[in-house]
């Protein structure tokens, strides 16, 4: 069968909330019209044809409760004196592949896009979102994912410790380096620099990354353990394949990018050009995502952003620093660990990290059950009192104590990182 005849029977399927004064289903159609083939009204050329093989369909409406007041201002609405009672649901709409091909930024607009600014609504949200196999197979995959982040780290089982580099800015390239080194004794898996820290005049990425590397390379001639560390190499497209390139050159095994501020092509031309792992960061995401009626939910999100190729995403952390809750965070970890299709294992390496020690990780394994992940602490290891070391002690410490259910207090009688830690940065 012609690829054009595949497309044709093939369909993206994407579950939105919406909250609206009309009726659900009227506005299911606007949406549905809105990102395919047609507008407001029919128009010439909008033939039944066109419309059966074009136009996205509405699935199902689940209607829910509704809600006392609007959750967003709607400046059309208000012009034409609409009233409630705002009504709110659950819309399924399907879109024909053959409408997008394998192209992620349409997707992105196709299933998002002006749905946002429909004046039909006070709020829409997209909740999910699944491809078909066969659409999955013309994207990216991850190189390393959470295979291939163990086996360049050498950590086959048990979760892996990182840290990210603190102060965020302000070091030079040389003391990076010595912070590395000292991160690399004390036995870190794996280190990345903070999102605001990419190519600074004080640390340019063509001397950070030399003399990075150096220390690395050294501690793994004399030790033989890798330590990955996600160079920071957001900038404009062009810029990050050189800066990939000069990873690679140097031994590297991993680079990192602000994925919404780059956005899909350049990720997707970033995966195209290097084998190395990808971890990408979703600093921004907060804006995405906070308000319950408005933006997108992480399991569609992270869905556009494997398309892209990633190999790590950022999660959050239970108990963390940040505004999310941990039921979102631990479904976020699901999300990941979820392949996006039967047909493959494309599955990511969640990162969790904002106010990690060792006192969050009881919650982190209750909630996951999991040690494929990341765990990264940046004061939870660099600000423990006897150092980086026991830090990293302390949270392998909270680890193996969490996994045989012992609690963190009666394990820290006999072990005095764990206990520093505990009565350092507060109760576990």
């Amino acid at each position: 069968m012609s690829t054009v005849g595949t497309e044709r029977i093939q369909r993206i399927h994407a579950r939105y909330l919406i909250e609206t004064p009309h009726d659900p289903a009227a506005v299911a159609e606007v949406m549905a019209g809105e990102q395919s083939c047609g507008t407001f009204t029919r128009v010439e050329g909008e033939t039944d044809a066109l419309r059966a093989r074009a136009r996205a369909t509405v699935e199902a409406i689940t209607e829910l409760a509704p809600a006392s007041a609007p959750s967003l201002p709607n400046a059309l609405l208000e012009r034409k004196g609409t009233k409630g009672p705002w009504r709110r649901a659950h819309v399924d709409i399907a879109f024909p592949v053959a409408n997008i091909g394998a192209n992620l930024p349409t997707l992105a607009a196709t299933v998002s896009g002006n749905l946002y600014d429909l004046g039909e609504v006070t709020g829409l949200r997209l909740e999910s979102l699944q491809v078909p196999a066969a659409y999955r197979a013309r994207f990216e995959m991850p190189r390393a994912g959470i295979a291939g982040t163990r086996s360049a780290t050498g950590v086959a089982s048990g979760a892996l410790v990182g840290t990210i580099l603190k102060p965020n800015v302000g070091l030079s390239a040389s003391e990076t380096a010595e912070l590395v080194g000292r991160l690399c004794a004390a036995g870190v898996d794996f280190i990345k620099d903070d999102e605001v820290c990419a190519d600074p005049a004080h640390a340019p990425l063509a001397e950070r990354v030399p003399a990075v590397m150096a220390v690395v390379r050294d501690h793994q001639q004399r030790t033989g353990k890798h330590v990955m560390v996600a160079f920071n190499i957001t900038d404009e497209t062009d810029a990050m394949k050189r800066h990939a390139d000069l990873v690679e050159r140097e031994g590297g095994s991993c680079v990192m990018a602000s994925l919404n501020w780059c956005g899909h092509s350049g990720m997707q031309t970033l995966r195209r050009h290097t084998g190395l792992a990808l971890h990408g960061h979703r600093n921004g995401y907060g804006a995405l995502s906070r308000h319950p009626l408005l933006g997108i939910s992480f399991q569609a999100y992270q869905v556009l952003w494997r398309l892209a190729g990633v190999d790590h995403m950022h999660v959050h952390g239970l108990q963390g620093k940040f505004s999310q809750p941990d039921s979102e965070v631990t479904e976020s970890a699901r999300d990941c660990y979820t392949p996006l299709t039967d047909a493959v294992d494309d599955r990511v390496m969640p990162a969790f990290s904002s106010g990690q020690w060792a006192g969050t990780v009881p919650a982190t394994w209750q909630a996951i059950g999991s040690d494929d992940l990341l765990f990264m602490a940046g004061g939870g290891i660099l600000a423990h009192p006897d150092g980086a070391a026991a830090g990293v002690t302390s949270i392998r410490q909270a680890w193996s104590a969490a996994r045989a259910g012992v609690p963190l207090a009666e394990a820290a009688r006999e072990q005095p990182e764990l206990a520093r830690a505990l009565a350092f940065f507060g109760k576990p």
